[in-house]
């Protein structure tokens, strides 16, 4: 009922789409419709509106984002993506009370699962909300800094442009470091400068947009690094990782540190976010996800969950 609610205001809309998932026999009907539509990674995503009940395919004034299982050789396990990035956005809200988009589970004709979350940035009356990523902020894009861009930054120099941009700094600061500490215990390793956004209010001004594409991406990629950015430049040289070499919660003190959070605030953040452990494995054991992928999940969680208790000391 609240996923009605968030997702279709209420519509008792069906859990399964009218057309089927696309595979070669359809792929260009699913090209054609959604040729302009311009949403930057690189898994197939196509934009839909609802008419009446029904969610249908759209080129423009689309309301959703609807994302199928990934089509390409180069990731493993890819039939659990629709499910790994529902659970992972579900464990940032319940769990973390990191505010996200709202999202869901839908199926195919055929049976096949796909993500699908409602656009933010969408107005009821087919305008948009302004929004603009970090990457867009910071000045930053191929033909500036090569195929790479997304990645040219740091944790820290986001910061900079929410207390550049955002009135309401303080507050931003610490959703954002509640974000990026989320990924790291998730294993998000693809949380990039495109994947944080500030989002114009009805008032006009700027604030963090809700958390999206919240993924473990070791699932997909097992060789990835463990984050996309830096925290800081020389977050390397941190107690924790210049032993152990990995990052723990030394580092992320220091971010807090540089990102101006209160000291206290730091310390609760901190303790209530390291201690969602049976919350998590909860999620996880009732997730859409298959007993294998459950298992692994599981099992970087806690293994960041240990890195996140040493000291380096």
């Amino acid at each position: 009922m609240v996923c009605r609610k968030r997702m279709f205001d209420g519509k008792k809309v069906p859990k399964t789409l009218s057309f089927d998932a696309p595979k070669d026999s359809n792929l260009a009907s699913y090209q054609e419709q959604t040729k302009r539509l311009s949403i930057s990674g690189v898994q197939l995503k196509y934009s839909l509106r609802l008419e009446g009940k029904e969610l249908v395919m759209t080129e423009k004034g689309g309301h959703y984002i609807l994302k199928p299982i990934p089509p390409t050789v180069y990731l493993k396990e890819t039939s659990q993506a629709p499910g790994n990035e529902h659970l992972t956005m579900q464990i940032a809200e319940q769990a973390f009370r990191i505010k996200t988009a709202y999202n869901a589970v839908i199926y195919f004709k055929d049976g096949a699962p796909a993500y699908i979350t409602r656009r933010f940035d969408a107005k009821a009356g087919g305008s948009k909300y302004l929004q603009e990523d970090m990457a867009q902020l910071s000045g930053r894009s191929r033909l500036t800094d090569g195929e790479n861009f997304k990645y040219n930054s740091t944790i820290e120099a986001i910061g900079k442009l929410v207390r550049r941009y955002v009135a309401a700094a303080e507050p931003a600061l610490e959703t954002l470091f509640r974000v990026v500490l989320f990924n790291y215990l998730m294993s998000n390793g693809d949380a990039h400068l495109k994947n944080f956004s500030l989002l114009q209010s009805d008032a006009g001004d700027y604030g963090l947009a809700p958390a999206y594409d919240l993924m473990s991406t070791i699932l997909h990629m097992p060789g990835e690094t463990d984050v996309a950015l830096d925290l800081y430049h020389g977050d390397q040289d941190g107690p924790v990782h210049s032993k152990f070499g990995f990052l723990g919660q030394a580092e992320f003190r220091i971010l807090a540190e540089k990102l101006g959070l209160v000291p206290k605030r730091t310390e609760r953040i901190l303790s209530e976010m390291l201690m969602q452990e049976h919350k998590v494995i909860n999620m996880i054991e009732h997730s859409f996800l298959s007993d294998d992928t459950k298992k692994t999940y599981q099992e970087n969680f806690l293994g960041k969950l240990r890195r996140m208790g040493m000291t380096g000391k």
